[in-house]
């Protein structure tokens, strides 16, 4: 027998074994903890005006420039307002009614100051964000569907897996379906973020019937009681089978969760402006949104899309992508957005 069984017994040194480990798993849950708390800090700490500053330093310096380079208001001020207006893809519907709610206002409280009119301006298009709600509302013991749409190439699979990524750190289940089933690249992409954030993964064969990987998805939820299902899509709307295909997907997903809603949220790449927005309503007349998700807005000098695309669909904007890192897919916050771009 060793000195540690002489002087403390066998009884006692399994005792103090059992609080040594205790300690230990202890130790590294609080660290584990930790290490999550400084993510989540990190996420939040997330910059918006400075992923902004190209959006910030191109249309809306200009925006100012129009009001800080005169002295009296003119009908010269409403012209040029107008032009950068449309050249920043607020799109010509928001712009003209931008235009004649600002003269309304500016004529009828006998505004003559231009510092004034840029304010009323800022209230303008403040006012119009932050009427939407973007927030969006996980139910519990349910399954939250999140159906992702898109064109190729505007940052959709990315999307998703920092979706998932964001969820299963709130504590939620995530299962991904790769319904993207016509380009394998998009399957192999999100098996990649599906290992990453260690979540489940429900795929079909290469040129498999999108659908039936849906209905599969959407099966292997009920069965694992999963809380957030993310679905990617092919993004194809050109002909009638595409057409046909993301009805269908839409009316299986019903089918299996009745009557409660879900998310069609459909991706936009920042840079794209008018074609943003022409996608939008081309996929909002199949789909029927509840959102977008704006991505790569830090690197556009224009910034107008998240106005037009939500006035033009009456739908709001539910995250902007301001990077390449996981936190850099954030909420939008029409508050947060505003304060950015103009202050």
């Amino acid at each position: 027998m060793g000195l540690f069984d002489k002087l403390f017994g066998k009884k006692d040194k399994e005792e103090i074994k059992e609080q040594v480990n205790k300690e230990k798993e202890d130790i590294e849950k609080e660290a584990n903890e930790v290490e999550s708390k400084e993510e989540k800090e990190e996420i939040q700490k997330v910059n918006i005006s400075q992923r902004l500053t190209k959006s910030k330093e191109g249309f809306f310096s200009k925006l100012k420039n129009i009001f800080t380079s005169k002295s009296k208001v003119d009908d010269s001020i409403y012209e040029e307002l107008e032009d950068l207006l449309l050249q920043s893809d607020v799109g010509l519907s928001m712009t003209t009614n931008l235009i004649n709610q600002l003269e309304k206002e500016v004529k009828a409280n006998k505004v003559d100051n231009t510092d004034e009119v840029y304010e009323i301006l800022k209230r303008l298009m403040s006012e119009f964000l932050l009427s939407q709600d973007s927030k969006i509302y996980l139910k519990d013991n349910k399954i939250n569907v999140i159906l992702i749409v898109g064109v190729n190439g505007v940052g959709k699979t990315t999307t998703i897996g920092k979706l998932a990524l964001k969820y299963k750190k709130l504590g939620k289940k995530v299962l991904l379906g790769a319904g993207d089933t016509f380009r394998a690249a998009a399957v192999e992409q999100l098996e990649e973020w599906a290992k990453r954030a260690e979540v489940d993964i429900v795929k079909g064969r290469e040129g498999a019937d999108p659908a039936s990987v849906v209905y599969d998805t959407l099966s292997k939820a009920e069965a694992i009681k999963a809380d957030v299902v993310i679905i990617d899509t092919a993004g194809r709307l050109h002909n009638k089978a595409n057409l046909m295909r993301e009805l269908e997907i839409n009316n299986i997903i019903k089918k299996k969760i009745g009557e409660q809603e879900y998310e069609s949220l459909l991706v936009i790449d920042g840079t794209t402006g008018q074609n943003g927005l022409n996608q939008a309503k081309e996929f909002n007349s199949v789909t029927d949104l509840t959102g977008f998700i704006v991505t790569k807005l830090d690197g556009t000098a224009k910034g107008g899309i998240v106005f037009s695309v939500s006035e033009e669909l009456k739908k709001p904007i539910k995250f902007i992508g301001l990077g390449e890192k996981i936190g850099d897919l954030i909420e939008f916050n029409a508050k947060d957005f505003v304060e950015a771009i103009f202050n």
